[in-house]
């Protein structure tokens, strides 16, 4: 029997993070995980160079079913206070520019503060396990836990490496999202053994795909991008890249668009965010009376999407002069609100994130204690807190892990 104060199950970014603080205060912990390589979903974010936070994080960059229940933990754990670890440990790091205009303040709003390694997110990883084993936390790994149960002292684990006891157990287990490194429904399931409830989880920041039909008519486009301002039906916007795949959408826009989509809604599309569509067409039509539709189209649009946009076009080949009013609105409604219902999204193979999770409504939004459990904590993606493209999921990881870790 193996016995410590804390034991943290899944050593990723809120488990590590939570490890670290609670080691510093003297606690003997132990973080469990079923894998043999810990940190994986660190590793592979932002292209090996982990976008770690978001300077322009708030409440506001996630979504719950309580929508004040993160707000306690980012205020107390904030980007800067990330970035001070960094600091004292000589990790260099850098905010992505943005490229569209060469000019970072013509970035779209939600891209903006978006925080990188320069080097490696190993670093991150060598960090925070570093921050744990400097304080005495060890780390069981390839470590399958069987089973759990309550007693009056705390908790008491099976696994495949013998039985392991805790005063307080912390799930840091994450979602359902990348399976391929790991991702399970462990935490969901303890949770709902000890009476929790659980909003259906969801594949969240993933791209979306297409029936056949609509396929047919984009496939060729597949590689092409723009950048783009995309609506969900209950309003929710977001202003960013967009790409073409083989399946359907792809892109930053898509991605942070599918966690507001739901099954056979349609989402807008604005390919041409900057431009009065209407009003620049209407000045061709005084300016170059001669040209053909599908010659202006062309050069307001990537030729391949001008393509695709002339297909449901049927005057296309007339000259502005003969179009009238009518056709022209048509047109640039088409271009400005190209409506599109996906068939569905690629799902938890490459989404990076899962939307629901533990109701946060049994949750302690200070300690992360389950409010009818004693001495069982939840933290990270496997609460029903998910965030927006750009950092704010590694964010909410680390706050929620430093606030767990400071009371377990």
């Amino acid at each position: 029997m193996k016995d410590y104060d804390v034991i943290i199950i899944g050593a990723g970014a809120a488990g590590m993070m939570c490890g670290w603080q609670a080691a510093k205060r003297g606690r003997r912990v132990c973080l469990i995980d079923h894998m043999r390589k810990i940190g994986e979903k660190i590793r592979i974010s932002g292209g090996g160079r982990c976008n770690f936070t978001n300077l322009y994080c708030t409440a506001e960059n996630f979504i719950s079913q309580n929508p004040h229940f993160c707000k306690s933990a980012l205020s107390r754990f904030s980007p800067y206070d990330f970035m001070a670890l960094l600091d004292e440990r000589g990790i260099k790091y850098h905010e992505k520019q943005y490229k569209g205009e060469g000019l970072h303040d013509k970035a779209p709003l939600n891209s903006q503060g978006q925080m990188f390694c320069d080097e490696s997110a190993g670093d991150i990883i060598d960090m925070l396990k570093k921050g744990c084993e400097e304080h005495g936390a060890v780390f069981q790994r390839g470590t399958k836990v069987s089973g759990y149960e309550k007693t009056d002292k705390g908790f008491v684990l099976q696994t495949d490496q013998g039985d392991f006891t805790c005063q307080s157990l912390v799930i840091a287990s994450g979602g359902l999202s990348i399976p391929k490194i790991g991702a399970s429904n462990f935490g969901y399931e303890l949770a709902k053994k000890f009476g929790l409830n659980i909003v259906p989880p969801k594949a969240a920041l993933v791209p979306l795909t297409f029936d056949e039909e609509l396929l047919e008519k984009t496939k060729p486009l597949s590689g092409a991008s723009i950048d783009a301002a995309v609506k969900a039906e209950c309003g929710q916007a977001f202003r960013e890249g967009l790409l073409f795949t083989h399946r359907g959408l792809s892109g930053p826009s898509i991605l942070q668009i599918s966690s507001y989509w739901r099954e056979k809604e349609a989402i807008e599309i604005n390919l041409l965010p900057d431009l009065d569509v209407l009003q620049a067409l209407k000045e061709r039509k005084n300016k170059t009376p001669k040209q053909q539709l599908k010659t202006v189209l062309s050069e307001l649009l990537p030729s391949r999407i001008a393509g695709l946009m002339l297909a449901f076009i049927e005057f296309s080949d007339q000259r502005m002069a003969d179009l009238s009013d009518k056709k022209l609105q048509y047109a640039a409604e088409l271009i400005e609100r190209w409506q599109v219902v996906p068939k569905g999204s690629e799902g938890y193979r490459t989404a990076e994130v899962t939307l629901g999770g533990i109701d946060t409504s049994s949750i302690s939004s200070k300690t992360f204690e389950a409010k009818t459990v004693e001495g069982l904590y939840f933290i990270g993606e496997v609460l029903d807190v998910t965030g927006h493209l750009g950092g704010h999921n590694f964010q909410w990881a680390w706050a929620s892990g430093f606030c767990a870790g400071s009371v377990v």
